[in-house]
């Protein structure tokens, strides 16, 4: 009867220690939703230095528009006259520029800017544009203009000349019409539909342009060759288009992408808003490393691992000595491993994440090993227990670093864990422990 009673008693408070592990996970998901709110500030911050700086930046262009005009009739048959436009978009296009990174705080949070500094080069052929539906006379050669798309033209920070062959024009602010672009400058030049034969226009500019950790470009040219090389050394390359080739190093990063007008899904000219050139913008995002609240949150992905195991720890250091430990101090030894994370988050908004998960870490250990022993009554045991908090704080720690392998790394982790759990387990007789 005695044997029976046991047993029961062993079920029941392995039960409780399993339910308590379960109740901890609120306190982790509330901690966790701590690390958003958080981070939802640190965009906050973003987005009010990038609205003073400026946003990211897409550079669409440049490209030749030129109106005409086009006729339709009303209800009534009476004609009338509406303006048009022709988009023209060059051959060749030559994009060289540095981009300078600099970062910004606000308050605890940091924030990546930049100034970039490119050339645009290239040229245009075949001008004069030939439609059977619109007649050489309507086509407004006159009022021809360039237009170059910069999403937030705040940038600027010089003034800009297009050198067009042998002739100079300045830049003006804004676009005449929102076919292809929202945002934008544009230059009117001269165009002689009767010189086209004589050979393609050249054209250059130079653009001095501030951004916020965006800089995306859009591959107008039918052939589009951008080099980018910057002293920043975590680049991360999106859009549509990745680089032919790149070299990232602690001195920082080169690229180049070389893009044909075939790898896009639109023409070299079209009328009015007849296709779209958004979804085909690449370039580069100035990401910082894996901040803080990342790294967090990361950590607090494991918060299960970290209480199940140490509850198991006691759990087992319970049976095999004989020691009984009160469901109230499961509850306080889960609570500072909870503490651990509020630590972790408080301290790395303040100083260096290694660092401060070195003291968060040290401050639980320290604070559970003493507890523990003054529970347990044994000092060994004590450090037992320590020694393993070490062993598993310090795993947490080395899967949170890593990026490409911390999925694979966490999950042999865990096998191996559970292997030895299992493993030690099956030495236990649990008919004796209820004799």
């Amino acid at each position: 009867m005695m044997i029976t009673e046991n047993k029961k008693n062993i079920g029941v408070k392995a039960l409780i220690v399993g339910g308590l592990i379960i109740a901890l996970l609120i306190p982790t998901f509330l901690i966790d939703n701590l690390v958003r709110e958080r981070q939802s500030r640190q965009d906050e911050a973003v987005k009010e230095i990038s609205s003073k700086w400026a946003e990211t930046q897409t550079i669409t262009g440049p490209f030749i528009t030129i109106p005409y005009n086009e006729y339709y009739k009303d209800t009534l048959g009476n004609v009338h006259k509406t303006r048009k436009y022709i988009h023209q978009l060059p051959d060749q296009l030559n994009i060289k520029g540095n981009i300078h990174p600099q970062k910004r705080y606000r308050g605890l949070y940091e924030v990546v800017v930049y100034n970039s500094n490119l050339s645009f080069s290239g040229s245009f052929s075949n001008i004069a544009y030939t439609n059977p539906s619109i007649l050489p006379v309507d086509i407004l050669y006159n009022e021809a203009f360039v237009a170059v798309g910069i999403s937030d033209l705040r940038g600027i920070k010089e003034s800009l000349k297009l050198r067009w062959n042998n002739d100079s024009f300045s830049f003006n602010s804004g676009i005449e019409t929102t076919d292809i672009l929202k945002s934008g400058i544009n230059s009117h030049i001269k165009i002689n539909p009767a010189d086209s034969t004589n050979g393609p226009v050249q054209f250059s500019f130079n653009l001095n342009l501030n951004g916020s950790q965006f800089l995306y470009f859009t591959p107008v040219g039918k052939e589009t060759i951008v080099d980018i090389s910057s002293d920043w050394t975590t680049p991360s390359f999106a859009g549509a288009f990745l680089p032919d080739t790149r070299n990232v190093s602690d001195a920082g990063f080169t690229s180049r992408w070389k893009i044909l007008h075939l790898n896009r899904n639109y023409p070299q000219n079209w009328l009015n808003s007849d296709y779209n050139t958004e979804n085909s913008a690449f370039g580069i995002n100035l990401i910082l490393p894996i901040d803080n609240y990342i790294k967090t949150d990361r950590s607090i992905k494991y918060a299960v691992l970290f209480i199940g195991l140490t509850f198991l720890i006691f759990f087992f250091l319970e049976l095999l000595n004989n020691k009984n430990i009160h469901p109230l101090q499961y509850i306080l030894i889960g609570f500072a491993l909870c503490i651990f994370y509020v630590l972790l988050l408080s301290l790395s908004e303040h100083m260096n994440f290694n660092f401060s998960y070195l003291i968060a870490a040290t401050m639980t250990i320290g604070l559970i090993s003493w507890y523990s022993g003054s529970i347990l009554k044994d000092k060994k045991l004590a450090s037992l227990v320590a020694g393993n908090l070490i062993i598993l704080y310090g795993f947490i720690f080395t899967i949170i670093q890593l990026e490409d392998y911390a999925l694979l790394m966490g999950s042999l982790g865990l096998f191996i864990i559970l292997t030895l759990v299992m493993y030690f387990s099956k030495k236990i007789d649990w008919a004796g422990l209820s004799k």
